[in-house]
């Protein structure tokens, strides 16, 4: 239904900073009242929107859920994030990877060298590991630019992957024989180039596709490799591939 993803979009647009007037949801979709009252009761319904009177509300939470729902309604995913705060978008990840049996974590800190460190998000499906550095891009960066992002993904994952033994039994990886971690950079736009030493760049309306061919492509790509000796709680270490 073309009109309630417009709503949707709406919604989004107008309630990213709190409660919006419905009437302005109906100017902005450019849709009629009916119309309007009979896609937010479906929203409400649903648990995707909060309606007090004439004002419409949404939680982070929900705003993550109806912009998924937008895109299933046949909205651009990329003019979508738009309308999404940085921590929301970061949800879409999250979501994305949780929908394809990845177990999650979010803002995932830990200290490494003396150092402290944040992965924003971290998908764990058996033997993969995927560390995700979520840029909510606006526009196209120069190369320069994101070689640094590149850069600095790659050495937060590898912390990552020398801290594992301090850190397995808290992601729940006790019982894997082997672990490949993968750090990622997620765009919201298209960058520069689509690899940096074999470290993918991957727009977020391609992110399925990325997760779907990962099983058979992880070989190609720059990660890490743990593997836990003989169950124990010991991790060694392997070379790091490409």
């Amino acid at each position: 239904m073309t009109y309630e993803r417009e709503i949707i979009a709406s919604i989004l647009k107008l309630t990213a900073n709190g409660p919006v007037q419905k009437e302005l949801v109906r100017k902005d979709a450019r849709v009629n009242a009916q119309l309007l009252d009979t896609s937010l009761e479906r929203l409400v319904e649903s648990g995707l929107l909060n309606q007090h009177h004439n004002l419409v509300e949404t939680s982070s939470s929900q705003r993550v859920s109806m912009a998924v729902q937008a895109v299933k309604l046949g909205a651009d995913l990329e003019k979508v994030c738009k309308f999404l705060k940085w921590t929301e978008f970061e949800g879409i990840a999250a979501q994305t990877f949780q929908a394809n049996r990845f177990r999650v974590l979010r803002n995932f800190r830990f200290k490494h060298s003396e150092k402290r460190w944040e992965i924003d998000v971290i998908g764990c499906y058996e033997p993969l590991i995927v560390c995700v550095d979520c840029k909510h891009w606006q526009r196209h960066l120069g190369a320069a630019t994101l070689v640094k992002v590149v850069q600095a993904q790659l050495e937060r994952t590898k912390a990552f992957a020398d801290s594992l033994q301090s850190y397995y039994q808290k992601i729940r990886i006790a019982e894997w024989k082997t672990a490949k971690i993968v750090p990622l950079v997620l765009s919201l736009v298209p960058g520069a180039f689509k690899f940096h030493n074999n470290v993918p760049i991957v727009p977020v309306l391609q992110l399925q596709d990325f997760i779907n061919g990962l099983p058979l492509e992880v070989d190609s790509l720059t990660y890490f490799r743990k593997k836990l000796v003989n169950f124990e709680q010991k991790l060694t270490d392997y070379t790091k591939v490409r």
